[in-house]
């Protein structure tokens, strides 16, 4: 009798210890473990917000989520959302609580991000909300355009690869055997242009050294010419270049002074000018006017000398021996 009793106590220890650690297991589940702190805020959507929704601070859970009450507003119906964190904890007055969640199929929660205030908020206040977006209509919209880039683009896209395949294959069909001959035309075409360029890559190679060979000497050459004499006479050329630069830029603008002398002096003198211009046209006018008797007298007397130098040189005596010429008129 006294060996029953015995059990039914540990039986009953046993199940009493079973539910306390159920508690505790709960407690630190939800975030529950001792006293707690109020808080709340407003949201205009409380989408997977509950009772024991978790409260994280930076992303430690401290709290959960106790009520979720509606309350109407003039902007339309809004959420008090009020949860309890552990008591003592201190939360920046400009911390923000946001309803988020951290994976794709993480459960919500009430995550606050941390102020830079040192004053912290009392127990009961109301923490900024942060209106968290709808991540299944944001996957809803994802997908949404999805069906419609693979509507719109992706499906026209497939078509249009069908139908170049399919005329691909009628191509072949119709042309394969010519195709084929092409193309072994054109391989046989590539491969002698490749042993082609296979020979000459020897040569071409060659000349590049021998280039390379003459330009090593050339190198060579003009490190020698490059003497401190040399170097002296090209540095006295190129500032003889130089003073003869200057000398015709000089010249240039001397040039350019004459010109406008020139310029001014004809401006001031175009009546002169013009004068002179007009006797000369009249002296040029007048001999061509008489050029021909000119020609005739000229010729006349080219013809008189030719007959007195050849009278001359038969007779010499005649210079001696001549007469003075009668004039016929006066002797009439």
């Amino acid at each position: 009798m006294r060996s029953n009793k015995i059990n039914y106590l540990l039986v009953g220890t046993f199940v009493l210890a079973m539910i306390a650690g159920l508690i505790v297991a709960l407690s630190v589940l939800t975030g529950r473990t001792g006293a707690t702190d109020a808080y709340h805020a407003y949201y205009s959507n409380v989408t997977g917000v509950k009772f024991g929704t978790q409260v994280v601070y930076e992303g430690y859970p401290i709290g959960q989520v106790e009520t979720v009450t509606p309350e109407p507003s003039k902007g339309g119906m809004r959420f008090r959302v009020d949860f309890e964190i552990n008591e003592g904890w201190k939360i920046p007055k400009d911390s923000k609580v946001a309803i988020a969640a951290p994976g794709l199929l993480a459960a919500v929660t009430l995550s606050i991000s941390a102020g830079a205030s040192p004053d912290a908020l009392a127990p009961g206040a109301e923490v900024m909300a942060v209106e968290g977006g709808d991540l299944f209509a944001v996957v809803s919209g994802v997908a949404e355009k999805l069906g419609g880039l693979s509507d719109n683009s992706i499906e026209p896209l497939l078509a249009s690869v069908q139908r170049a395949v399919n005329n691909a294959n009628k191509l072949l069909d119709n042309h394969g055997e010519a195709l084929a001959g092409d193309l072994k035309q054109m391989i046989n075409e590539a491969s002698l242009l490749v042993a082609d360029v296979s020979r000459r890559i020897p040569v071409v190679i060659d000349n590049m050294e021998l280039i390379a060979s003459d330009v090593k000497s050339f190198s060579g050459e003009l490190k020698a010419a490059a003497t401190p004499e040399n170097r002296r006479l090209v540095e006295e050329t190129v500032a003889n270049l130089n003073g003869a630069t200057k000398d015709a830029r000089a010249a240039m603008a001397n040039g350019d002074k004459l010109m406008m002398t020139l310029t001014d002096m004809v401006g001031k003198n175009d009546g002169d000018l013009r004068r002179a211009i007009k006797d000369a046209r009249y002296v040029v006018e007048s001999v061509a006017r008489r050029i021909d008797a000119i020609n005739e007298n000229l010729e006349g007397m080219s013809r008189n000398m030719l007959e007195f130098s050849r009278q001359i040189r038969q007779s010499p005596g005649l210079l001696l021996n001549s007469k003075p010429v009668t004039d016929e008129v006066q002797a009439k």
